[in-house]
């Protein structure tokens, strides 16, 4: 029987690796199901989904601008027409069920779907909801959360814990420490710090990091620093006269290596990061973007930090605690082995599949 599946959604990584993870994960249980994505025209899933092999179509969508009240002006007109594409491309592709992942695509994709009788699953990777998932969860079959507590934002009876995929190069990685630090080129006999703010970088991550540059060179201490692009130059500067201790990249494609290669993590708080965080079973300082929708990276990294798992500085407070935070906890062997053994309770690495077999059951 052929099965077809549409898959929507994106805007950010976060919402892209998770989507393909999901798409990979039902072509194994079964090869021959027909997949398409629906994304956000000029956004990043537009280039990643396919070089992952899989089609898409885009829509004019476009999210509400928090910061500039005047760039919402073509809003409604954006979203009335995303909805007559969504409709237009149901009634082609005819897929048996909707997955939403999150992001500007989901809801005129899942809105369309629900109203047309085809079911839906969300997949909501915070511990916060969107707005929109809450409007959608309400007609979904299933919603797929990653967090407790979640009844708060769902009806209780649709919700599945099943966690946020992983990509596979990450979940599946067998490389040894020693080589990952070689692929760094840094040495086995010292600590290794991975600071890593997202794929466009972290502003107060990479301003904190900075002054304590020479800190780490007279603490014998390595750092793996993906700066993202507006930051990158800068930091190649500053790192300049550290080279041996510091190794700054823009972006980095074999994050398995980068997680591998250290002994504690600085890291934004987004679904997509943490998940991997959780599967790797790495010591975490959570820097939540402050500036997320309904503030969902702090909410993310409380629901850690609450259970011990995970250290968390503020936003605002970088340039203040992050030299004090970073350095002691390098220090306390106890502490670094507790947030370990503690975050890896809280990893699935078998989350794609858990989602897959959940959509396949809404198919007739």
């Amino acid at each position: 029987m052929q099965r077809k599946v549409i898959i929507a959604g994106g805007g950010t990584g976060g919402h892209i690796f998770p989507a393909i993870a999901i798409a990979n994960a039902l072509k194994k249980i079964h090869p021959d199901t027909e997949i398409l994505f629906v994304g956000a025209k000029g956004k990043m899933e537009m280039e990643k989904v396919p070089q992952a092999g899989y089609p898409i179509e885009g829509l004019e969508i476009a999210g509400l601008n928090r910061s500039n009240i005047f760039k919402n002006i073509l809003l409604p007109f954006k979203l009335w027409k995303s909805l007559r594409q969504s409709k237009k491309i149901l009634r082609t592709f005819q897929p048996d069920v909707a997955i939403g992942v999150g992001g500007y695509a989901s809801f005129p994709i899942l809105n369309r779907a629900q109203k047309s009788g085809i079911p839906t699953l969300i997949q909501e990777q915070n511990s916060f909801a969107g707005k929109a998932n809450m409007i959608l969860g309400k007609k979904a079959a299933k919603i797929c959360v990653a967090y407790d507590g979640m009844e708060k934002f769902f009806p209780a009876s649709k919700l599945v814990m099943t966690g946020n995929p992983v990509r596979s190069s990450i979940s599946q990685s067998v490389i040894p420490k020693p080589e990952a630090l070689q692929q760094f080129g840094l040495r086995t006999d010292r600590q290794t710090v991975f600071a890593v703010g997202g794929s466009l970088g972290a502003k107060s991550i990479n301003e904190g990091l900075t002054p304590l540059l020479s800190s780490f060179a007279e603490k014998n201490i390595q750092l793996i620093w993906q700066t993202g692009k507006p930051y990158y130059e800068t930091a190649l500067a500053a790192a300049a006269p550290y080279g041996e201790h510091i190794k700054v990249y823009e972006f980095i494609n074999t994050m398995d290596a980068a997680y591998k290669a250290a002994d504690v993590v600085l890291s934004r708080a987004g679904a997509l990061a943490i998940a991997e965080l959780c599967v790797v079973k790495k010591p975490v300082i959570f820097v939540p973007y402050p500036y997320a929708a309904e503030d969902h990276q702090t909410s993310n990294a409380m629901n850690l930090v609450n259970k011990q798992a995970g250290l968390i500085i503020r936003d605002s407070e970088v340039g203040a605690q992050l030299g004090n935070t970073l350095f002691s906890l390098l220090q306390n062997k106890a502490l670094m082995e507790q947030l370990e053994n503690n975050i890896a309770k809280l990893g699935n690495p078998n989350a794609d599949e858990t989602i897959a077999r959940e959509v396949l059951t809404l198919i007739k």
